[in-house]
């Protein structure tokens, strides 16, 4: 990796409290695009929360959230996907009696026509060798199915930081090498996939 690369994302002295407990306790952290990272630590270790204030669920306390050198208060989600940054989160957000068309173009930003959204998603799945039939109703799927849902969705918005909070805890072993084959593609696009696992 290229030393004089600037950084994507860089975090600062990143702190969160909550009643009767410390969360973050001045945690720093950076990447550069392309590059592939885990966050790893026990159960209560904090990184749901990290990850949360670096997509705009929550704010720190204290600390700086840097992107591209630039330091941003990253409001909500809406602020951090305009800004290119991606979530895919490990409870999915799905509704079981809608397809998989339905399901992606209620999570979209911007009111796409349906025929206009579902040549996206071909086009995203062609790219990162992901299968699914847009319109299975939900309910058919299996987990991994339903994950990859999640991750169209994420992709749609050709984001510059992609994160993925514990992509493998609930897939197959197959299920898992397919994950890391699209992860893989997406760091030649120059994709950036800060991970973590239980």
């Amino acid at each position: 990796m290229d030393a004089s690369r600037p950084f994507r994302l860089e975090l600062r002295g990143i702190t969160k409290r909550f009643p009767g407990v410390v969360a973050n306790d001045k945690v720093s952290f950076s990447v550069k695009p392309g590059e592939i990272h885990a966050l790893l630590g026990e159960n209560g270790a904090g990184k749901s929360t990290l990850v949360k204030m670096i997509y705009g669920i929550m704010q720190p306390d204290a600390g700086d959230i840097r992107w591209d050198g630039q330091k941003v208060v990253m409001t909500n989600p809406k602020m951090a996907r305009k800004l290119g940054i991606g979530m895919v989160f490990q409870h999915f957000s799905l509704f079981e009696a809608m397809t998989v068309l339905e399901n992606i173009a209620l999570g979209m930003d911007a009111k796409i026509p349906a025929r206009e959204l579902e040549a996206s998603i071909r086009k995203v799945m062609d790219q990162y060798g992901l299968v699914l039939d847009p319109h299975r109703v939900v309910s058919t799927l299996s987990v991994g199915e339903r994950q990859r849902i999640e991750i169209v969705r994420a992709l749609l918005l050709d984001p510059k930081l992609l994160i993925m909070d514990e992509p493998t805890s609930v897939l197959t072993p197959q299920e898992v090498e397919q994950l890391f084959d699209v992860l893989r593609k997406a760091r030649h696009r120059g994709l950036l996939h800060p991970l973590y696992f239980p």
